[in-house]
């Protein structure tokens, strides 16, 4: 597996003695989220085991274990803080979700999102199979207003959603040939997709639907960030809206005309400097062919949205 603070990692309760087994779950899946309560049905003799995927940014998880109750309580929540989400996706039995005064039932091809900001309790029935992917509050936030729709069971059974179920298997199988940013930048995708898709018809209206307008819109804008010349009008004007409509559907995914093309004009920078094939391209042939009007202003967003210079990602992509 290459090196990186991308790392895999896996274990199984069979491995022990069946008394330490529940200890053993209570203390290694402690170590994966922030505190829960762990009741288990049958903690003389638990089975469980993990995969998990991870680096600074992202955690996904596919795990497989015997009946059991995960919950945390207004204390765990003031003791230790938790803004992150988590997708749930079961692959196989049952998963019940209760927060907020809402309930969701989760089988195979559904899932939810889940707060780890508010008390929750999720009963897991015996031989759950599922992926839990733990996404930075960052990621969310902004495209849904703040909101965790564990209630409104997200389907994975067709369409995006099924593109999405489809990621998450192919991220878990893919898993021993990954680097860091490979992992990353897939993840962000499939969050950008779950959060369209658990959007829905949600957003209030503007004439038509604003949830819509910025689903084209950021296809617009990542179909043409390399045109220097974009604007928050010139996408108004070629998808036939009014600068004002885009505005207010960005607006509820809390983001700007701006600064999305900033954004996906720092993502094609990113991907490129990645890729072997777009070795031979200097700085400055990024900077203007992903639509920025130097290699200067190119650096400075750069490493204000990542951390690192271009020059410096590209050296150490790791």
């Amino acid at each position: 597996m290459p090196a990186g603070s991308y790392a895999v990692d896996a274990l199984n309760t069979e491995e022990l003695q069946p008394r330490e087994r529940a200890d053993f779950w209570t203390e290694h899946i402690g170590t994966y989220h922030s505190r829960m309560g762990f009741r288990y049905a049958h903690a003389e003799n638990f089975r469980g085991r993990t995969v998990r995927q991870r680096t600074d940014t992202y955690q996904l998880v596919k795990y497989r274990s015997d009946r059991i109750e995960y919950s945390r309580t207004p204390h765990q929540v003031r003791q230790d803080p938790d803004e992150d989400y988590r997708l749930l996706l079961p692959l196989g039995g049952e998963i019940v979700l209760r927060q907020d005064g809402e309930e969701a039932r989760l089988t195979p091809g559904t899932g939810a999102l889940v707060s780890f900001a508010s008390p929750f309790q999720c009963l897991q029935s015996d031989a759950v199979d599922a992926f839990i992917l733990t996404v930075p509050a960052r990621e969310v936030n902004g495209r849904l207003g703040c909101r965790a729709p564990v209630s409104a069971g997200l389907d994975l059974t067709r369409g995006l959603g099924r593109i999405v179920g489809g990621m998450l298997t192919a991220l878990h199988e893919e898993r021993e040939h990954l680097t860091d940013p490979e992992f990353d930048a897939v993840s962000d995708r499939l969050v950008e997709l779950v959060c369209m898709l658990a959007a829905g018809d949600d957003r209030p209206d503007v004439p038509g639907q604003l949830g819509e307008v910025e689903a084209m819109v950021r296809r617009y804008v990542r179909d043409h960030v390399a045109d220097p010349g974009l604007t928050g009008t010139t996408v108004a004007r070629a998808l036939g809206w009014s600068l004002r409509q885009i505005q207010l559907a960005l607006q509820q995914a809390g983001t700007t005309p701006r600064e999305l093309i900033r954004e996906e004009r720092l993502r094609l920078v990113r991907d490129r400097l990645l890729c072997a094939e777009c070795e031979h391209q200097s700085i400055t042939d990024l900077a203007y062919s992903a639509g920025f009007s130097s290699a200067s202003a190119l650096s400075t967003a750069f490493r204000r949205r990542y951390g690192v210079s271009p020059r410096e990602m590209r050296q150490n992509p790791r």
